[in-house]
């Protein structure tokens, strides 16, 4: 029998379902992966009880758009990415990145993941495009091994680079693949790992990097197999590409990618801040989605999203952390108070801002929708049981608690939450991971980032 679990009293319950309903002084009923039922005074039924009073009780948070290796590679004053386009920052930042190994892809994958699970995120696809000679093709088998262990959900977004520098990408010749060795992987790591069932773990995404670094068949067979195996779709496009992509095709990034079919209800992008309003009306049309990634954008200093305008033509909006390299966090509550001040920032001219709720349905049922999952995104019986909780009797928070649904990023709420859950399992909870010895996970990822990089940053500099 699958173990339930009652939280109790919880001071209020946020659903962020179809109806935004709010429940005060409320319970709600878990029974393994889903929760069953929520209201007040349920009975326990021999359920394990877990104290809600006084927290407020938040869906998980979806991270659409990550690059888990890159946590190994921030803090690095050394590349200063606020004076870079993004193709001389790649161009700067690939040759490290080409030194990375398997121990580097498990533990910086850790690492961000933890962060993710103590700040409320509980579902997160990563776009691992890093393969290099070092790593071979195990960085799929080690990201998911470390999902595992930590207990988040995780959608896989097998990436790839196939253009040669030669031919004017930005990748060193150590982290290049062919299309058929890449096309070859995606098919055994669906096969591995690929779980398209209710309340599923673990799912994987064909997700080649950006078109500007690969061949056009590298996209174009993507899209066939993705279409015949299932899966979704991602890659990167309106990031300071476009230039190129005229220069090399004649059209634009999106053009491109609706010519040879990578659109679709079954496709989303990362960014899309170079999208014009025109352009936006191709993705609402196609179905096909965006994350957005605030930091980046902010440290870049490029455009921010005109969200308003983007949901006026229909296109669906989530949230992503984006590589540590370009944002130095994994931490998507962060993301979503910065996302909010971004939209306010532009309040004015566009005719109103989008509310700090609003933000927060992004960051859940966006973010569930964009990744294909029916099942999650919003707190309600039959729905996956993946939530966060925040305690409210807290000084720093007096004054501000009358508005549970607007409260996390308009009061800026984005430290550690005080519980994690993850499919009906308690994954953090009293500033602690669950069933993992952090101290040590800790000492091994800094030993690993030591071995392989830190060296190699110095070296690297020194030399160029």
């Amino acid at each position: 029998m699958s173990e339930k679990i009652l939280i109790k009293n919880a001071r209020a319950i946020v659903t962020c379902d179809e109806l935004d309903q709010v429940f005060y002084g409320a319970d709600l009923l878990i029974d393994g992966p889903r929760i069953e039922k929520i209201g007040r005074g349920l009975p326990e039924q021999g359920a394990h009880v877990i104290d809600g009073t006084g927290k407020f009780v938040y869906p998980g948070l979806v991270n659409t758009h990550h690059h888990f290796f890159q946590t190994f590679v921030r803090n690095m004053m050394t590349i200063d990415y606020p004076n870079m386009s993004v193709p001389e920052w790649l161009d700067k930042i690939y040759p490290i990145f080409a030194r990375i190994d398997g121990d580097v892809i498990y533990y910086s994958s850790l690492t961000a993941m933890a962060d993710l699970l103590k700040h409320g995120c509980t579902c997160a696809f990563d776009h691992q495009y890093c393969y290099t000679r070092s790593t071979g093709k195990t960085p799929a088998d080690r990201q998911f091994e470390a999902a595992e262990q930590l207990g988040i959900r995780y959608h896989m977004g097998r990436g790839t680079n196939t253009l040669p520098r030669e031919l004017g990408s930005t990748i060193p010749e150590e982290m290049l693949e062919t299309t058929d060795e890449f096309l070859k992987d995606c098919e055994r790591i669906i096969e591995a790992y690929h779980d398209p069932a209710p309340f599923s773990m673990r799912q994987v995404v064909i997700a080649p990097c950006q078109p500007m670094n690969s061949y056009k068949e590298t996209f174009v067979e993507s899209v066939k197999l993705a279409r015949d195996k299932g899966v979704h779709l991602h890659t990167h496009l309106g990031e300071g590409e476009n230039e190129i992509m005229v220069e090399r095709y004649g059209k634009r990034t999106l053009d491109w990618c609706r010519e040879i079919g990578f659109v679709g209800p079954d496709v989303w992008i990362a960014h899309g801040w170079e999208l014009q309003p025109e352009e936006y009306k191709v993705m609402g049309s196609t179905g096909t989605g965006v994350s957005h990634c605030p930091a980046p954008a902010v440290l870049g200093g490029f455009p921010i999203l005109d969200m308003r305008a983007m949901q006026r033509e229909g296109m669906l909006i989530s949230l992503g952390c984006d590589g540590s390299a370009t944002n130095d966090s994994s931490n998507l509550l962060d993301s979503l108070r910065m996302a909010y001040l971004m939209q306010a920032f532009h309040s004015k001219a566009r005719g109103g801002s989008l509310s700090s709720y609003d933000l927060l349905k992004i960051a859940t049922v966006n973010g569930a929708k964009t990744l294909g999952r029916t099942d999650l995104g919003s707190l309600e019986p039959g729905k996956g049981a993946d939530l966060f909780m925040v305690g409210t009797e807290k000084l720093e928070l007096a004054g501000a608690v009358h508005d549970p649904a607007n409260l996390l990023a308009r009061g800026g709420v984005t430290g550690p939450v005080d519980l994690t859950m993850v499919n009906g399992r308690v994954v953090f909870a009293d500033g602690r991971l669950t069933g993992v010895d952090e101290e040590r996970l800790a000492r091994e990822g800094e030993a690993a980032c030591t071995r392989v990089l830190r060296g190699q940053f110095k070296e690297y500099w020194t030399a160029n």
